[in-house]
């Protein structure tokens, strides 16, 4: 995901258009929805679990109205902001999305997974007492680490499905943002707003079978 999404990135810089100011906009965008949901988080979620207990469909809109207001919403202020002071137009829409995409899953999912794996086998290469302790931990905590070819292929094919959706809600949810604002159009914005519901189905991930939680909620 990470070569993904700079790839992307790279291809839209040459053969389209993409800037740095739109990466650091949606650098912005994207660092502050998560700060403020965070904090949202912090104040909230230990009440609002005291009250809802394991209800998994009130805990999904919980996390879903999260991200529509603090990542889309705040996409669209960060855009609207941006315009106004002449650091983008509407052709950036394409690039603010790949942006908001590349953040997310290049870096925070991506880029952090990959640091973790590299400092984990350099470890475990490593040998000696650490390596021993850090791999009978592994082996009860993350046993999938060490699965075979064959069966974790289908896993990992799992995780790029996943994380490529993810990749187009946030290009499809920040290309709107910035069509809400160019062409001063609402509509777009109203478009954008339920993509944020994709986290509807975060408290379901332990209750149900892999393929099906990879897969169904994802066909609309």
């Amino acid at each position: 995901m990470v070569v993904f999404s700079v790839g992307l990135i790279a291809y839209w810089k040459i053969k389209k258009r993409f800037t740095i100011w739109t990466l650091l906009l949606a650098l912005g965008a994207y660092a502050g929805a998560i700060a403020l949901k965070v904090v949202f988080q912090y104040f909230t979620a230990e009440s609002f679990h005291a009250v809802v207990g394991g209800n998994l469909a009130t805990l999904g809109i919980y996390f879903g109205l999260q991200t529509a207001i603090f990542e889309v919403g705040g996409a669209y202020l960060a855009a609207k902001i941006a315009f106004s002071r002449g650091k983008i137009r509407a052709d950036d829409a394409e690039g603010y999305g790949l942006g908001l995409a590349f953040w997310e899953n290049g870096i925070l999912i991506g880029g952090v997974a990959l640091l973790n794996y590299i400092v984990i086998y350099l470890t475990l290469a490593g040998g000696g007492l650490a390596a021993q302790q850090l791999f009978d931990n592994l082996t009860t905590t993350a046993p999938v680490l060490f699965y075979s070819s064959a069966n974790a292929l289908p896993l990992v094919g799992l995780a790029v499905f996943e994380r490529v959706s993810s990749l187009l809600v946030h290009f499809s949810w920040g290309l709107l943002c910035v069509f809400a604002v160019g062409f001063k159009k609402k509509r777009f914005l109203l478009l954008a707003l339920p993509m944020g519901l994709i986290d509807f189905v975060v408290p379901y991930a332990g209750s149900m079978d892999l393929l099906v939680f990879e897969i169904l909620p994802k066909i609309p």
